[in-house]
């Protein structure tokens, strides 16, 4: 199982072999790497000088600033924003979408284009958001994307859409998201030093259904990666983009 792939596809080759499948738990791309700001889309486009300044912005969480860095910069490019974007994440969904096994069972993260998966899904890939699956005997529930978030990322929804598809999953033995349920423990960034936002009805889902697992991503380096809730083991899969290390689910 692998969350935060962003743009790792060497490594996601690899992810699956051995397992019986693959479960991806969103954020392919990668727009801005914030441990190496030469990597992504925004440099790409805008130079490694702006994209440390952009993040210098935003982890000061001066987000109105950066937002009018990021409007100068598109300005200046003397090409429509969602057209070279897009170009972008074409091909990086490309080269990581050839690189997912069969089988892949996978959902949106909040950077995520959920409208262009379907150009690159391969007949092995299961894409899934607010659906289920059963895969080796259990139930998983799948929940994608994101809450909205003064970042404007891709793939944010309300916090009604989002409870809407985590009440449409009913019971389940593994509950399976791109973020966290709304626990400090579980949001808290240390390295970003600000709380990522969670999701009360994931809460509210894991305390009501008691699923064995609650299994997601999003929060990079959290104050705690794993903890209790009840009768469900709740885990952080990992950074996959940094580890290059699957996390293996097993019984």
């Amino acid at each position: 199982m692998v969350s935060d792939v962003h743009g790792n596809a060497k490594d996601l080759a690899t992810a699956g072999d051995g397992a019986d499948a693959l479960i991806c738990l969103g954020d392919l791309v990668l727009f801005l790497d914030y441990a190496d700001h030469s990597r992504g889309i925004f440099p790409e486009l805008f130079g490694t000088a702006n994209a440390d300044l952009i993040v210098e912005l935003r982890t000061a969480r001066r987000f109105d600033e950066a937002r009018e860095l990021a409007r100068g910069l598109w300005a200046g490019l003397g090409i429509d924003r969602e057209t070279a974007v897009v170009s972008a994440v074409r091909r990086q969904y490309a080269e990581l979408f050839a690189a997912f096994p069969a089988p892949t069972y996978a959902t949106y993260g909040n950077v995520d284009i959920p409208t262009l998966w379907p150009e690159f899904a391969l007949p092995g890939t299961t894409v899934l958001d607010g659906e289920r699956v059963e895969i080796g005997g259990r139930v998983f529930g799948f929940v994608g994307g994101g809450l909205r978030t003064p970042m404007r990322t891709p793939y944010e929804i309300s916090d009604e859409e989002y409870a809407a598809k985590v009440e449409a999953l009913g019971e389940v033995d593994v509950l399976c998201s791109h973020i966290p349920p709304e626990v400090p423990d579980l949001t808290y960034d240390t390295v970003a030093r600000r709380f990522e936002r969670g999701s009360r009805a994931l809460l509210d889902a894991i305390r009501r259904t008691r699923p064995r697992y609650a299994l997601f991503g999003h929060v990079h380096q959290p104050l705690a990666r794993r903890m209790r809730i009840g009768a469900t083991e709740c885990v952080n899969v990992g950074h996959f983009a940094s580890t290059g290390k699957p996390w293996t689910l097993s019984w």
